[in-house]
């Protein structure tokens, strides 16, 4: 593993050390009682109530009763601040039932993928920090190895496992998002989700023409565009749906009639 910084490592950047504990602590100066731990915190309870936005080195010391510059001495810029919150938010990935109960690879990773869903849910700022590469800290590798550890067993080669943690991960972080949008346009007009939904709909009416529209009006009589009763819907038939390719691929490799990404990439 990589030594400290400044103890003649190096490879890794600031917030990928500080997120692995591997940062030197300040020696001296900072405002006693200060830590790492307690700016992150403060940084995701400025995010929680007020969005990711507000997030700043100012606010954050605001919120501590300390210098903007002491949490300089602990987190070396805001980008890096993102990457420990999100750290911290997320958490580590609780055991899968479905594994410890030998349910099989789609219970397993239709379990992991609503375990993550939840904790976006629940921390939807999240979603507004941006992905600059792989994951690399450690909850994040966390939740890609309890992913892989749902499809054994599944047949698919290793190459193929890792396209099916993306597509699947891909998925759970769209629907997240859209969620958060929606929840945004719900409090922004100060609504209820089916007020909203009923308002969309009474404007589409007003807007589709049938003769160019054909497809959107036979779906607004047929009066498929409410909300849903059940709010978790979507992601179930989504997630059924994936599966159900995920499923075929497994037919199709374990037939022969589909080479495994191993094979196709190394070739």
């Amino acid at each position: 593993m990589t030594e400290k910084s400044g103890s003649g490592g190096g490879d890794l950047p600031a917030s990928l050390e500080a997120a692995w504990g591997l940062r030197d602590r300040p020696a001296k100066g900072p405002k006693p009682g200060l830590s790492l731990e307690r700016i992150v915190a403060a940084a995701v309870g400025v995010a929680a109530a007020d969005g990711l936005a507000a997030v700043s080195m100012g606010r954050v010391a605001q919120e501590l009763g300390a210098s903007t510059m002491s949490l300089y001495r602990y987190v070396s810029a805001k980008d890096e601040l993102y990457v420990l919150m999100r750290e911290a938010a997320v958490g580590p990935p609780e055991p899968l039932s479905a594994l410890e109960d030998g349910a099989g690879w789609r219970a397993a990773l239709t379990e992991w993928a609503s375990a993550q869903r939840e904790r976006f849910r629940a921390n939807l700022w999240a979603l507004r920090i941006p992905i600059d590469g792989p994951p690399a800290t450690p909850n994040s590798l966390a939740w890609w190895e309890q992913g892989l550890q749902a499809l054994e067993g599944s047949g698919l080669g290793e190459g193929d496992k890792i396209s099916v943690i993306l597509l699947v991960s891909n998925f759970v972080r769209s629907e997240a998002l859209l969620m958060s949008d929606l929840a945004a346009a719900v409090a922004a007009r100060g609504v209820t989700p089916e007020e909203l939904s009923a308002s969309c709909e009474r404007t589409l009416k007003r807007l589709v023409d049938p003769e160019r529209h054909p497809g959107i009006a036979r779906q607004l009589e047929a009066g498929v565009l409410s909300e849903p009763d059940d709010p978790d819907y979507e992601f179930t038939f989504g997630m059924g749906v994936l599966l159900d390719g995920v499923e075929a691929l497994i037919r199709k490799t374990a037939d022969g009639s589909r080479a495994p990404a191993d094979e196709v990439k190394s070739a």
